[in-house]
């Protein structure tokens, strides 16, 4: 009976199906139109940081999926910014929006069924002016990517290209953002850029193919590519993942170093609290979508306030301390869906009060950096602002 009515619960007919089909292809067409009208006037991409020492701002951002069973909130209210020359660190648990984020400031999501539907990402010009992401039209962003911010992927074995040698593919991105540069100069610079990420080797290397190398060097390979431009600011999705403990920290440090080197700052998305701790100076923590808590690396390590990030925390081994068992969060992350109206992390929540049953938190600000989304703090901070979702009925009608 009880397997009859979680059937019952997921269960989509056709006509459903229809419905959602057609909702979804009303809507995407929508934010695709103005995409396009925006291509036409500067005036509708272009606007002004809040913070001209800031490089970037996420502003009320949401970016939605609109799929076959309904529209999954990916990112829903995010709000944080990245100064200049710094590294914040953006960390939660599979599924929280973190790779997402991202995506919708490289404006790589796959549309149309990916969409950021509201909100702004601000992105700094060299004349102090902006970019608005969200609107920016597909030829100006191809001037931005791998230019004025790039990004590197956790697998390099798969973001590079199987089929061309190592040198091309780092000469590609200096030709595309270059075009009038001299071959000898595309070269030097190349061989400059693998001398920048410590391969010694670098004539060799440079005529290799990617399967010839380590994955530590594949990696290396990835953040040249990334650099190849200095770009103002470097996304860096789960860099070590797919590397052992001794090349993590040397890939970590050469992060660093080059960071310093360049002048640029680092949007580091990780699962490991020990590479925030690390590299980060300030760090979001990000749960179902939404942030939970943000501030600097010294107040989430040394004061986590918000439930979630405390469980995160807990989790973590300890080295010198023996324990028979790890620490796991209780529960499971809500449907993304038919997320609730309240707390999304109530239900796992071990310290819920008997406010936690009313709508979403607030973000209180507990400290001069420090913000959390918890009735805990309520009567201990000021309180900013709630958050504000759209609904998806409203989408089409705006």
């Amino acid at each position: 009976m009880k397997d009859q009515k979680k059937k019952k619960s997921s269960y989509i007919s056709s006509g459903e199906s229809r419905k959602i089909t057609r909702f979804n292809r009303r809507v995407t067409k929508k934010f695709e139109k103005r995409r396009e009208d925006a291509a036409k006037d500067p005036a509708l991409y272009t606007t002004r940081m809040k913070d001209p020492n800031n490089v970037v701002e996420f502003d009320n951002v949401r970016t939605y999926f609109f799929t076959d069973v309904g529209v999954v909130k990916a990112v829903d209210g995010v709000n944080f910014e990245i100064p200049k020359k710094s590294t914040v660190g953006v960390v939660g648990e599979s599924g929280c929006g973190k790779s997402v984020t991202s995506l919708s400031l490289m404006q790589l999501l796959q549309r149309p069924q990916g969409q950021t539907v509201s909100g702004e990402i601000r992105f700094v010009k060299d004349d102090g002016s902006a970019y608005n992401i969200v609107n920016t039209p597909n030829s100006i962003m191809e001037s931005i990517r791998g230019n004025d911010m790039s990004m590197i992927f956790q697998e390099p074995m798969t973001a590079l290209n199987p089929i061309f040698r190592v040198g091309d593919q780092i000469d590609e991105v200096i030709i595309l953002h270059n075009p009038d540069m001299p071959k000898e100069d595309v070269k030097k610079r190349t061989l400059e850029m693998l001398d920048l990420v410590g391969i010694a080797n670098k004539e060799g290397v440079y005529k290799m193919y990617p399967h010839e190398l380590s994955g530590g060097m594949r990696q290396r390979i990835c953040i040249a590519i990334a650099l190849a431009c200095s770009p103002k600011i470097i996304i860096a999705d789960e860099p070590t993942t797919a590397l052992d403990v001794t090349i993590q920290a040397q890939i970590l440090d050469l992060l660093k170093n080059l960071k310093d080197k360049l002048n640029s700052s680092i949007m580091l998305i990780t699962h490991d609290l020990g590479v925030v701790a690390d590299m980060a100076d300030y760090v979001v923590v990000m749960y179902a979508g939404r942030i939970v808590e943000k501030g600097t690396a010294r107040e989430i390590f040394h004061n986590p306030s918000h439930p979630y990030t405390i469980g995160l925390m807990a989790s973590k081994p300890v080295v010198g301390q023996k324990v028979e068992k790890l620490y796991n969060i209780p529960g499971s992350v809500p449907n993304p869906v038919k997320m609730p109206n309240y707390c999304y992390f109530r239900d796992r929540c071990e310290m819920r009060c008997d406010k936690c049953d009313g709508q979403y938190p607030p973000e209180i600000k507990i400290g001069d950096t420090h913000i959390v989304s918890c009735y805990r703090f309520i009567d201990k901070g000021e309180v900013l602002d709630y958050p504000k979702t759209v609904e998806v009925e409203d989408l089409y009608n705006e």
